[in-house]
């Protein structure tokens, strides 16, 4: 009886949560707040492999939420942003050593300019042998400060010229700086991806959204077991939805899947704080300016959390 108790247990908890994590550069001691050292990556992926996490192609996550089945608590998904020829100088090799898939999100412009510290379409061609290559933009901009009809024009340049480049449409895209607003992710929406990615902290589960997926920043000294203990947080968020008016905060109000006794609240520049809920619903009075033009409203109970990304769109109608 006891063994099958453990055995279980041990299933239970097979069937929880995958994790995406994004890196930038790599072995670039120039740009330090975003490069991954070769020792650090190393350490990272022995990391991976001493505790039996997967690493999974993103098209095999993205899978597995579309047929809403369970995802394995020990699947991994590596991503990349910004194609920097230090991933194809530093970090390509120990990938290919590993045997570990990756997705890169491609800033087209400054490929197809020859920008000094991009990879080239022949480098970008090479390395899709062992990984895939999605959207991140054709210019690279802060999307919220740009109209309409800007984005719709990046959209299609960029698409267009890494179709022809490359010979082939991407299936993901990612916000340049993890920045958006409903507004942006609409006009993205448009443009057929199956899938787009956030920067923001958190878990997949099989009730993830597609057009919304955590992830992750891994750079400098990260601390794996501190993202990896994090699992997906269902909630729905009623408000706030977009950045409030007068930057002013007045209400946290959050539906969630399962009743909890106390929930975790952040706030950026606030800090974090608790409250007691004993509720499957969690409606506070937060009556806060918010300080910064991007701000992240975070919803923890236990080690489950929820993440709001709350940005200025300067052409954004709510």
């Amino acid at each position: 009886m006891k063994s099958l108790l453990l055995l279980l247990i041990s299933v239970m908890t097979l069937w929880s949560d995958a994790h995406i994590f994004v890196y930038h550069r790599f072995g670039d001691d120039r740009h330090p707040s975003t490069s991954t050292s070769t020792k650090e990556l190393i350490k990272e992926f022995e990391f991976f492999k001493k505790n039996n996490y997967k690493v999974v192609t993103l098209e095999t996550l993205v899978t597995k939420i579309k047929n809403q089945e369970n995802i394995p608590d020990n699947w991994i998904v590596l991503t990349i942003d910004d194609n920097f020829k230090s991933f194809y100088r530093n970090g390509f090799e120990i990938f290919k050593k590993y045997g570990y898939p990756f997705s890169m999100f491609v800033y087209v412009e400054a490929t197809q300019k020859k920008y000094p510290d991009y990879m080239s379409w022949k480098e970008l061609k090479e390395i899709s042998q062992y990984g895939s290559l999605e959207f991140h933009s054709y210019s690279h901009p802060h999307m919220t400060y740009k109209t309409d009809k800007f984005l719709e024009n990046d959209f299609k340049k960029g698409l267009e010229i890494f179709q022809k480049n490359l010979g082939f449409t991407p299936k993901y895209f990612s916000y340049p700086y993890g920045e958006y607003s409903k507004r942006v992710k609409n006009i993205a929406k448009k443009f057929g991806f199956e899938a787009i990615i956030n920067q923001n902290m958190g878990a997949i589960g099989k009730n993830s959204t597609v057009y919304d997926l955590d992830r992750n920043a891994l750079v400098g000294k990260s601390n794996l077991p501190y993202f990896l203990k994090f699992r997906h947080l269902d909630a729905k968020w009623i408000e706030p939805k977009t950045y409030p008016k007068n930057s002013l905060l007045k209400t946290l109000h959050v539906k969630l899947k399962d009743h909890i006794k106390k929930a975790s609240i952040y706030v950026s520049h606030y800090g974090w704080f608790t409250k007691n809920i004993n509720s499957n619903e969690i409606k506070l009075d937060i009556n806060k300016k918010l300080k910064n033009g991007r701000n992240r409203i975070i919803v923890s109970t236990k080690n489950m959390i929820s993440t709001k990304l709350l940005i200025k769109d300067k052409y954004g109608t709510e």
